[in-house]
């Protein structure tokens, strides 16, 4: 499946997505988590020198951004160990700045530690 249709799927919340099971079973899934931010880091890359985006692809990346701290930010929010969370959480926030701004947040040669 290549990264737009991963985006799709993650961004409508189809069966198996980290959304779907953020809102609906109140939880984490670092599995889908990592695909989803893998995706949303190729599709940046991808799109850097576009001078025009997709509506639904900016609709999707702001949405988690916003969302995702939002719905989990409740206390009793059964979230991941905090390292891991602040660190999700921050990776969202530059993946959403680097794509609706075409700039990524690091220098070229940074190289994005697996979540």
């Amino acid at each position: 499946m290549d990264d737009l249709e991963v985006l799709r799927r993650e961004f409508e919340a189809e069966d198996g997505s980290f959304l779907l099971r953020l809102r609906g079973d109140l939880h984490w899934d670092r599995q889908a988590f990592g695909r989803l931010e893998r995706a949303m880091r190729r599709v940046c890359a991808r799109y850097e020198a576009e001078e025009r985006l997709d509506r639904w692809l900016v609709d999707g990346y702001w949405f988690l951004a916003d969302f995702v701290p939002g719905w989990t930010g409740h206390p009793n929010f059964p979230r991941p160990e905090p390292d891991y969370y602040e660190a999700a959480l921050e990776r969202l926030h530059d993946l959403q700045n680097w794509f609706v701004t075409g700039r990524s947040p690091y220098t070229d040669t940074h190289v994005w530690p697996d979540l």
